[in-house]
């Protein structure tokens, strides 16, 4: 299993992210047909900059945080592993349609300072946000599992005093700067649904750690909202 060989676990993570971020920058310049577009770029390199910031404050401490991540562990919740799936095609659809709305100019694009302010939401979400989320939480793995097998602790520090769920946050303001970092109008009808379902999720979640994690209980009485504070 992947909890006794972290270290290999974690490698095969790095790989895959690195041939995400290869996969991602085919399909955004691929789709558009030429390289001289400064938010596919931009785009990428908010990925890259996770994948980066992953690798130096997560990698040296915690490779079994990457390793769980590389691939779904015994355990996994198979629902969480559908909507999870869900998302991933609904991201996916919103790059093919930004690229395609771009490239053959179905809407009017969003205008210049709305694209630098999705760039900057985009960077505040992902690269702030969620690592400092992950950073904040050692069982933070792509797909929800009781992780019994290294001893599961409820994670009280760092965003999580806020809100039950940060790196969610983050995820959904990428998910919304997305169509207006590239420009596409279209694109936002993808990943407003992407969005929907991993606020769908995040319910789903929160109560099956409630009824079975160890002390999230009494967590939710300290940090009463999921995603929003004063609000949800």
């Amino acid at each position: 299993m992947e909890n006794q060989n972290p270290k290999k676990g974690a490698l095969r993570w790095l790989r895959r992210e690195t041939i995400g971020n290869l996969v991602l920058i085919a399909i955004l310049f691929g789709l558009v047909g030429r390289w001289d577009w400064w938010n596919g770029w931009a785009l990428s390199a908010v990925y890259l900059l996770w994948s980066l910031g992953t690798i130096i404050f997560i990698l040296p401490v915690n490779p079994q945080m990457l390793a769980e991540r590389a691939r779904p562990q015994k355990g996994y919740k198979n629902w969480d592993f559908m909507m999870v799936s869900i998302m991933g095609l609904l991201i996916f659809a919103t790059y093919i349609v930004a690229c395609l709305d771009v490239r053959f100019g179905w809407a009017t694009p969003f205008p210049l300072w709305a694209q630098i302010t999705g760039l900057v939401v985009a960077v505040l979400g992902y690269d702030v946000i969620l690592m400092w989320s992950m950073v904040s939480n050692a069982y933070f793995t792509a797909i929800v599992r009781i992780q019994t097998d290294r001893q599961h602790t409820v994670a009280t520090g760092g965003p999580y005093r806020f809100v039950r769920h940060p790196g969610y946050v983050g995820t959904i303001l990428c998910y919304l700067a997305t169509p207006f970092l590239l420009g596409s109008p279209w694109a936002l009808i993808p990943a407003v649904l992407a969005v929907g379902i991993l606020v769908a999720r995040t319910g789903r979640e929160d109560k099956t750690l409630q009824a079975e994690l160890l002390g999230y209980k009494e967590y939710t009485q300290q940090t009463r909202y999921r995603l929003v504070p004063g609000v949800w």
